[in-house]
């Protein structure tokens, strides 16, 4: 035994207790939803700032936009690994979303190119919550990064219904108006989509952005079930579950 352990010595382990590194290392290793969840909530802040720019300045945020969005698109990738989802899916389509979302920045006007990379964003993030979906119904145990996939699935489908409504509207133009907005309707911003998705989805009503062509109204009564039914299956699952471990 001891000659094995000659031939073979092991690296040296740190005494004492752990580094505020070793510690945030190992909480973003058991937590990857949390960590998908906080950086989507700060990618909301963070676009107001890139929307209001003008000029090149607005160019480089939005660059500096794309890769927070690339930032995003691997930290759901590395959630799924966590589901019992399959992960070579959600890898095989997150490789040509990252290639599109590089060339849109290079060819900013290229209404082809956005349109396909907003087809393929959506089918990537609609996997992704699949995954999550899977991941909080494996077991009948509630753990603490299950009760941050609630949050992280919800923003998860609301970024792909947002990037389905981008697509459908390069399809079919026209197809989104805001309150006020006088003769045809204009062409709403991906953010502007988003802020229409995140309303639907929690079913508030509040929004001041509404579908006016049947193929957009069709996908916005898509995402109003699915809200509903989320709120009713996922969130009321999680709760029960998490009532009765304490009960025990």
């Amino acid at each position: 035994m001891s000659a094995s352990l000659e031939l073979w010595p092991s690296s040296p382990r740190r005494t004492g207790p752990p580094s505020r590194v070793d510690r945030l290392r190992r909480k973003v290793a058991e937590l990857p939803c949390a960590l998908l969840l906080f950086v989507q909530l700060g990618a909301l802040l963070a676009y107001p700032f890139i929307e209001t720019r003008r000029g090149d300045v607005q160019e480089v945020g939005r660059a500096i936009f794309g890769l927070i969005g690339l930032v995003v698109l691997f930290l759901a990738v590395r959630a799924v690994r966590a589901t019992p989802a399959l992960t070579w899916v959600a890898a095989g389509l997150g490789g040509p979303v990252v290639v599109l979302t590089i060339a849109e920045a290079i060819w900013t006007n290229n209404t082809t190119l956005t349109f396909w990379s907003s087809v393929l964003h959506a089918l990537f993030y609609v996997y992704t919550g699949y995954g999550l979906l899977r991941y909080m119904f494996a077991d009948n145990w509630v753990t603490r990064d299950e009760l941050y996939a609630t949050g992280a699935t919800f923003t998860v489908v609301a970024w792909g219904f947002a990037y389905l409504y981008l697509a459908v509207q390069i399809a079919y133009p026209h197809s989104f108006t805001i309150y006020g907005e006088s003769g045809e309707p204009g062409t709403r911003t991906w953010f502007e989509l988003l802020y229409l998705s995140i309303t639907t989805m929690t079913s508030t009503g509040l929004s001041d952005i509404y579908a006016v062509e049947p193929h957009a109204r069709a996908f916005v009564l898509l995402q109003q079930i699915a809200g509903m039914l989320y709120v009713a299956l996922v969130v009321a699952r999680l709760v029960g579950l998490t009532i009765a471990r304490f009960r025990q």
